[in-house]
């Protein structure tokens, strides 16, 4: 008798691989000598049943679906013709044998091998050759999704932890500008739930420093370029100092192309084109000078009564990556900041959305319109106007990349 399955995920196995031993169902079997009109009574009487295993001593030899054999013995004249006869005319030759220890995985590449009768008829699970009972294509594939359905659960849950711990490398940049500028902001949105843009703030005696990257790739292994970016940058605030970004980036740039394999005696073997496009500003208190350096990402400056935002342009050189060489300088551009002035500088995630009446990119003079048009808010509600027109201009379009940009009047 087919019993009835439950493929809940609570119904499998927890702490051994599930197998083709928790589909099967115990069913009755007819043997090759059974009659076709034996048969059509079985199917009659138990209308349950939707499948009936044929063997030999035991042993599955074919198997019989109930909706091919009442289709055919409703023909005219098939009961008078094929009634006394073996009910191995109607069963299927080379129906799926599987046994009871065959993993999942494996079944389902055997059920996808044996083509529709495997998902629309079902199988049959032996143990040691003998009939243990009948498999359903839709228990099958029930259990897969619900397979597929638990481990994207504990993946999600890994990378909702990894944003955690993410986040927390990020924390103490958050604390230091709070407590270095009064009038500042720090927006760093990931795409997924993890990103690859990261940002670092630190101040020292003399002032601060401040940098924003956006790594090759997001999610995760945008995540993981953000992990080696900030460390590299770590050590090379620990062996240089804050006050040279050039330096900064080019130390970043020889640690990436070093941990990624990415020398230029070594390019042609290299697996990793990777790296970071990156700005990196040094502020002195005392003189207001600000020493920036950008790879690919530049610096916007407005002053308090600029009517117009000054660009200082980055260089197009990104950091790390093959082609870029192991002793490239990085230009350091530098201007005094009068007091009330506003900087900002942002990855290209703001600027390369696609929104808008037209489906066109944000741009990075929408931005900074945006800002220019409602310059007399702090810094916080400024970063907040300008993410609410991003939203906006994004409408229905799915999020390109991680955003992420600095506000400030320092």
């Amino acid at each position: 008798m087919n019993a009835s399955f439950d493929a809940s995920r609570l119904h499998l196995p927890r702490f051994r691989q599930t197998t083709a031993a928790d589909l099967c169902v115990p069913t009755v079997s007819v043997p090759s000598e059974t009659t076709n009109g034996d048969v059509l009574m079985l199917f009659t009487e138990r209308r349950e049943l939707m499948t009936l295993p044929v063997v030999e001593e035991s042993r599955p030899i074919g198997l019989i679906s109930r909706n091919i054999f009442m289709s055919q013995m409703s023909k005219p004249f098939y009961q008078e013709l094929y009634g006394r006869k073996s009910c191995i005319a109607f069963m299927d030759k080379e129906p799926l044998i599987v046994d009871v220890d065959l993993s999942i995985e494996a079944l389902t590449f055997r059920a996808v091998e044996s083509g529709e009768k495997a998902l629309a008829d079902g199988f049959i699970v032996t143990r040691a050759g003998m009939l243990e009972g009948v498999g359903f294509g839709l228990q099958l594939m029930n259990v897969v999704a619900n397979m597929q359905a638990e481990k994207n659960r504990q993946v999600m849950h890994s990378i909702e932890y990894a944003s955690v711990i993410q986040r927390s490398l990020l924390r103490t940049s958050d604390e230091a500008l709070a407590a270095t500028l009064a009038d500042a902001a720090l927006v760093w949105e990931p795409r997924d739930v993890v990103g690859g843009d990261f940002y670092y703030f630190g101040s020292h005696d003399g002032g601060w420093c401040a940098a924003i990257a956006d790594c090759t790739g997001h999610g995760v292994p945008g995540a993981f370029m953000t992990l080696i970016a900030s460390s590299l940058l770590n050590q090379a605030l620990q062996q240089h100092g804050p006050c040279d970004p050039a330096r900064l980036l080019a130390e970043l740039s020889r640690g990436v192309k070093t941990m990624l394999g990415q020398h230029r005696q070594c390019a042609g073997a290299a697996v990793s084109n990777d790296g970071l496009d990156a700005a990196v500003l040094c502020f002195d208190s005392a003189s207001r000078e600000l020493s920036y350096a950008g790879a690919r990402v530049p610096l916007f400056v407005l002053g308090p009564d600029d009517a117009a935002w000054t660009t200082l342009d980055a260089d197009r050189m990104g950091v790390g990556y093959v082609e870029t060489p192991s002793g490239h300088e990085w230009a350091v551009r530098q201007v005094t900041i009068e007091p009330g002035s506003l900087l900002f500088a942002c990855t290209d995630g703001l600027v390369d959305q696609i929104g808008g009446p037209r489906d066109i990119s944000y741009g990075k003079r929408r931005a900074r319109e945006q800002l220019l048009a409602r310059r007399a808010l702090p810094a916080p509600q400024l970063a907040q106007a300008l993410l609410d027109d991003f939203a906006a201009w994004q409408g229905e379009q799915p999020r390109r990349d991680d955003v992420t940009f600095f506000c400030a009047r320092p």
